[in-house]
């Protein structure tokens, strides 16, 4: 059986543990070399050699990376690791974040900036950092079939109390998803979004109810779930998918249609502010219905 991803050069964020280490096994075990990146502690690092030691172990090519992809000079030694390790890169999954919940009204400052700086900046630095390269290449005249792919999050695709900054955060990232897509199509590069719905370290401490693994069946939360579609949108098979935004989990491949312009009212002139009340109540009568904030 053809390996789809064989010979392709894959870095992965946040892959120590859970979904990307999940992302980093299955890009090995569909033929890539993969760079292992987790700035975390003393033990994360322990872990992201450990998942770069069961990836060799069976047979595959990887590497651990500890810069702080928030730094832009992180990222681009980041980046830089894969290029002198491997001699390429192809794919780049923006997966590393983290999500502390406090209600808006007792958020402090610092994990709003914490929080913004893990997610949003990261994946422009990182990103910025692959899309230099792969101009470069696509300058030279060589071929390019460059991925990148965002992991977003339900809560950012429809708001979440007790998430602002993280909410925020993924919801950025969607839409910072669409632009690539729209700026970096002529070289060759495609760009999607995957909100994955799994059993992680962050939900399994807020919610371990919910995310729990079933004493007998199939484990929809199993965070493996997720990774076979990771591993096609990072392969050369999804050239002719970009700017589109995933929700994955379990069995669920779900296509998210995102902001659209629903119901309408309009006239040739400029609206009175007594008459605005009664149009958007007719709006609101004729919408869709919405999908619930998550956690309410």
């Amino acid at each position: 059986m053809t390996r789809i991803c064989e010979n392709r050069v894959v870095v992965v964020t946040g892959a120590a543990r859970g979904l990307g280490r999940e992302y980093a096994l299955a890009f090995a075990a569909e033929g890539a070399q993969v760079v292992i990146n987790d700035l975390g502690g003393a033990a994360d690092r322990r872990a992201a050699e450990a998942v770069v030691r069961e990836i060799e172990g069976a047979g595959g090519k990887a590497v651990a990376n500890h810069d702080d992809i928030a730094d832009w000079d992180g990222a681009g030694r980041l980046i830089q690791s894969s290029l002198e390790t491997f001699g390429a890169l192809h794919t780049v999954v923006n997966n590393a974040g983290i999500l502390r919940i406090f209600p808006f009204a007792e958020e402090p400052l610092d994990n709003w900036d914490l929080t913004i700086r893990v997610h949003l900046r990261a994946h422009f630095c990182v990103a910025r950092h692959a899309v230099e390269h792969w101009r470069a290449e696509h300058s030279a005249g060589r071929a390019v079939a460059a991925r990148i792919i965002n992991i977003s999050s339900g809560a950012g695709l429809q708001g979440a109390a007790g998430q602002a900054s993280y909410a925020t955060a993924k919801g950025g990232i969607a839409s910072l998803t669409l632009t690539q897509a729209a700026d970096l199509a002529r070289y060759g590069i495609t760009v999607n979004a995957v909100a994955p719905i799994a059993r992680t370290r962050m939900t399994s401490e807020f919610w371990p109810a919910q995310v729990a693994k079933p004493d007998h069946g199939f484990d929809a939360m199993d965070p493996a779930n997720v990774a076979p579609t990771l591993v096609w949108l990072g392969s050369e098979r999804s050239s002719h998918v970009s700017g589109c935004v995933f929700e994955v989990g379990g069995g669920l491949i779900g296509l998210e249609e995102g902001w659209d312009l629903g119901p309408k009212v309009e006239h040739q002139r400029r609206w009175a502010p007594a008459d605005v009340g009664p149009a958007i109540d007719e709006l609101l009568s004729r919408r869709r219905a919405p999908r619930a904030v998550w956690n309410t």
